[in-house]
């Protein structure tokens, strides 16, 4: 969406503190022994405190509140009582919500207790080209000259980036234009971010796989070449300087 008046700013901002806060109270809350069902259950509660419906939910009828991917789940996993998590677990939370008509979304990866499989590194990249990337995006700026510095940095660290997943527009609904918006440089791709539109930016770092591949399940994606996968999103408002970072509560950058 594009923001036209202050209303619109304030509904994108509520919206935006639900998912926000939902997302580090999980993060916060998750533990070895803990099942994926009980932390989903968890998230679920603290979207409804705020009045928030669940996104993929409400959108698609996933089964679940949030997506909650383990190991060398890459996105979509979904919440289990089976799903037992571990010491050194990679994680990734992945929270959209709609409140009083608008539409918010983030994500983050982390490791669960001890980081005894070394997985910070990687943790770490996704949240730095996520960094740089919102801080270089504002209105004109090609839309494919972000996903350039992103699958760039992600070399520099020894990383791939998953070529088809990527970022996208949101407000009035879960996933609206701009589309697409990849981690790599899409050279037929001349479309530019516009001042005031509403973007859904994440980062797809991956340690081997340069795709994802939906499961028998029809929702969990892992990669086609196996390893492992670190995601960070934030929804932001694109202006002419620094965007305006809606979910910053969640505190990925803090």
């Amino acid at each position: 969406m594009s923001i036209k008046q202050e209303s619109e700013l304030i509904g994108m901002q509520k919206a935006s503190e639900a998912v926000a806060y939902t997302l580090k109270e999980m993060v916060n809350y998750a533990q070895p022994g803990m099942s994926t069902k009980e932390l989903d259950e968890f998230g679920a509660k603290i979207l409804s405190g705020f009045g928030a419906k669940s996104a993929p939910y409400l959108t698609y009828g996933f089964p679940g509140y949030t997506c909650i991917s383990v190991d060398n789940e890459f996105c979509h996993g979904i919440p289990s009582k089976e799903r037992i998590l571990k010491d050194g677990d990679l994680i990734n939370i992945d929270v959209s919500g709609e409140l009083d008509g608008f539409w918010a979304d983030n994500g983050a990866s982390f490791v669960i207790g001890k980081d005894i499989h070394q997985h910070n590194h990687l943790v770490n990249a996704s949240k730095e080209i996520l960094r740089k990337a919102i801080s270089n995006i504002k209105g004109g700026v090609k839309i494919s000259d972000i996903g350039h510095l992103m699958e760039t940095e992600a070399k520099k660290q020894g990383y791939k980036v998953i070529k088809n997943l990527g970022g996208h527009g949101i407000g009035r609904s879960l996933h609206e234009q701009p589309d697409e918006l990849l981690n790599y440089r899409n050279r037929f791709d001349q479309r530019r971010f516009k001042k005031n539109s509403v973007v859904a930016i994440e980062t797809f770092i991956s340690t081997a796989s340069s795709y994802a591949v939906e499961q028998a399940d029809g929702w969990t994606m892992i990669g086609n070449k196996g390893g492992y996968m670190a995601q960070h999103e934030h929804t932001i408002v694109v202006t002419d300087g620094a965007p305006i970072l809606l979910t910053d509560m969640n505190g990925i950058f803090h």
